[in-house]
């Protein structure tokens, strides 16, 4: 029976545990909730890890046993970036029969050769989502190792695949959540475009595009329910000599107050108050009968008759005159 490989006698005393030496980024500026579309790599925590492949392969050991988070070890040759050997790959190929006895008091070149890993090599300025892309576009042996980072000119640091893809989720959340505003604002936005679409700009009302497209659509659901469907015309007469005798100002001024009056007399959100023509105004009253419609009629005159808006050029009274059809409703506004 083959006894257990036991790694400690080929290893000096161990080294004391000391993180913050190793693990490099700026606590401050570092929160994965925070991140966003335009967030660059050089942000999240880094790795410090570079060691020259002229030393001797237990010193990865070493640097991997005093350091648990540690991804991987960046290689270099005086100075110059060789590759990177993962904490993944030194552990499964040291675990292999006699690779300890062959590799570990011998230089990390000769590991190195023998291992043959590539390696992913990103600038610090890589965004987290291209970072992303990049890494999952490796083969599939290839996506848990780590990446090197170039910080600065001949510079390297390791970023470790977990923490990338914690923070890649933390971006595609950011996206989702900003995808979900911009489609809010849209929406607002086409309502606002729809309201100037149907809205009349001066009394507010309903324009006639708006009255015409509910009219049909609600004289098609009185058809399909066999119900009522009411429709009031009020006509402000001798309009035309109110502007010629106080100014097209005082007409829209005249127009408004009017407008009001009668979108305030429609209490349902069913029922719609629209401008039909120049001084022609409409009331469309779904499920409304004609006693029901007398009533509304009634009311509308009555809050116009209280405007007591003054027309000297009016032939029959000094004061507007409104026409409502059907004709039994028509009325002095006195």
């Amino acid at each position: 029976m083959l006894e257990p490989i036991r790694l400690e006698k080929y290893l000096e005393p161990k080294l004391s545990l000391n993180l913050d030496n190793n693990l490099n980024f700026n606590h401050k500026l570092f929160n994965s909730s925070c991140l966003t579309l335009t967030d660059k790599i050089n942000l999240l925590p880094l790795h410090e890890s570079q060691i020259e492949v002229e030393q001797l392969t237990k010193k990865i050991w070493q640097k991997f046993n005093s350091h648990p988070l540690l991804p991987g070890v960046i290689l270099t040759e005086k100075g110059q970036l060789v590759g990177m050997i993962s904490r993944h790959k030194f552990t499964e190929h040291m675990s292999r029969p006699l690779s300890l006895d062959l590799f570990l008091n011998r230089p990390i070149k000769s590991l190195f050769s023998a291992l043959k890993t590539e390696m992913l090599l990103l600038s610090g300025n890589t965004s987290i989502v291209k970072a992303t892309h990049f890494s999952l576009e490796r083969p599939l042996d290839l996506r848990a190792e780590p990446i090197v980072v170039e910080v600065a000119p001949q510079v390297y640091k390791l970023l470790d695949i977990h923490q990338l893809m914690i923070a890649g989720a933390q971006v595609h959340l950011y996206a989702i959540r900003l995808l979900g505003k911009v489609c809010k604002q849209l929406q607002l936005k086409n309502e606002q475009l729809n309201a100037l679409a149907t809205i009349d700009k001066l009394t507010q009302l309903a324009n006639r595009r708006r009255f015409d497209e509910y009219l049909n659509m609600e004289w098609s659901r009185a058809a399909r329910e066999q119900k009522p469907l009411s429709l009031i015309l009020c006509d402000l007469d001798f309009f035309k000599a109110y502007n010629d005798t106080y100014g097209h100002l005082a007409g829209d001024k005249c127009l408004r107050s009017c407008a009001q009056v009668i979108n305030s007399s429609v209490k349902r959100a069913t029922d719609l108050a629209a401008r039909y023509g120049g001084e022609e105004m409409a009331v469309i009253l779904p499920n409304t009968c004609a006693h029901e419609t007398a009533v509304i009629v009634e009311e509308i005159r009555a809050n116009l008759a209280s405007l007591k808006i003054v027309h000297e050029g009016s032939p029959g009274t000094p004061l507007c005159y409104f026409q409502f059809w059907p004709s039994q409703f028509d009325s002095w506004a006195k």
